[in-house]
């Protein structure tokens, strides 16, 4: 299977992971893919250094290069306008964000463009059928991470850093400091979840948050809001726990995670990643949804 990816992300957040992820596991299991990403984008850097088929993406590449390839894979919004103006090939368009879509007509006709759409929970999922997708042009395809050898052994309450005030690093912190625990802002999961004990993960919304299923691979514990694709993953108390963003219930729930139960949320967590939410997963998913837009 020959497939073309988009990306125009200029960060690398949980979708260019995924986008990183599927793009290599693919050329590892003999299909020729290729990714066109953003000039100077981490995605694009990361690509290069892995030895990753890829080039700065532009139009007129995306004009010339679909034309050799099976289907174009459109993996955020700007790419998917793009992919619809210019892919000669099928075009599959992958949807993470929780917000709706729009009613112009424009809008309508971008949507009603793409073969299939890849919605990252059944919340999402959700949202494109009330834009009027037909659900049948939809499948549910989660992320996927991989589950580190050795699980998480700290004792670091964390949350992730964002500039982005919906996602709720301020919150985080109002809570941390009700419930007189010290918090770290975490600029790299990666780096820091291996010693935390538990990780605040507080959104206004959100289509699923990859960065909970990061955190639960490494066996830490979760609070996370209530709300989007997150309860999706965290099932409340067994695989983390879920709050109202509300600063009061959020340091509760913070004086309640003794180390046991840090250590037992945990470990259920971990175990369920290994079951449902592997990269190899994420990549099955992806194929089986290729496969339909080939056959049609």
């Amino acid at each position: 299977m020959k497939i073309l990816h988009l990306d125009s992300g200029r960060e690398m957040r949980g979708g260019q992971w995924q986008v990183l992820r599927l793009h290599q596991s693919l050329i590892e299991g003999g299909h020729e893919s290729f990714l066109l990403a953003r000039d100077g984008a981490p995605l694009l850097t990361m690509a290069k250094e892995r030895g990753l088929p890829c080039e700065v993406l532009l139009w007129r590449r995306v004009l010339t290069l679909s034309r050799s390839f099976d289907l174009v894979h459109a993996h955020d919004a700007h790419s998917h306008t793009s992919a619809v103006l210019l892919s000669r090939q099928p075009v599959v368009v992958s949807r993470r964000v929780a917000f709706p879509i729009g009613t112009s007509p424009i809008s309508r006709l971008k949507y009603a463009r793409p073969h299939r759409y890849l919605a990252v929970s059944r919340y999402v999922a959700g949202l494109l059928i009330d834009a009027g997708i037909d659900s049948g042009s939809i499948d549910i395809v989660y992320d996927g991470v991989e589950i580190p050898t050795v699980p998480a052994r700290g004792d670091v309450f964390l949350t992730p850093y964002t500039a982005d005030p919906a996602k709720g690093m301020a919150l985080a912190e109002e809570a941390a400091a009700l419930a007189e625990i010290p918090l770290m802002r975490s600029k790299n999961l990666e780096n820091d979840l291996p010693r935390a004990r538990a990780m605040l993960y507080l959104t206004r919304a959100e289509g699923l948050g990859s960065g909970i299923l990061l955190a639960m691979a490494h066996g830490v514990a979760v609070i996370a809001s209530n709300i989007g694709g997150i309860p999706e993953l965290i099932e409340d108390g067994v695989t983390g726990i879920l709050v109202q963003n509300k600063p009061k219930s959020i340091a509760e729930a913070l004086s309640h995670l003794n180390p046991e139960r840090c250590a037992q949320i945990g470990a259920t967590a971990r175990e369920l990643v290994g079951n449902r939410f592997m990269v190899s997963h994420m990549v099955k998913a992806t194929l089986n949804s290729y496969q339909k837009v080939l056959n049609d």
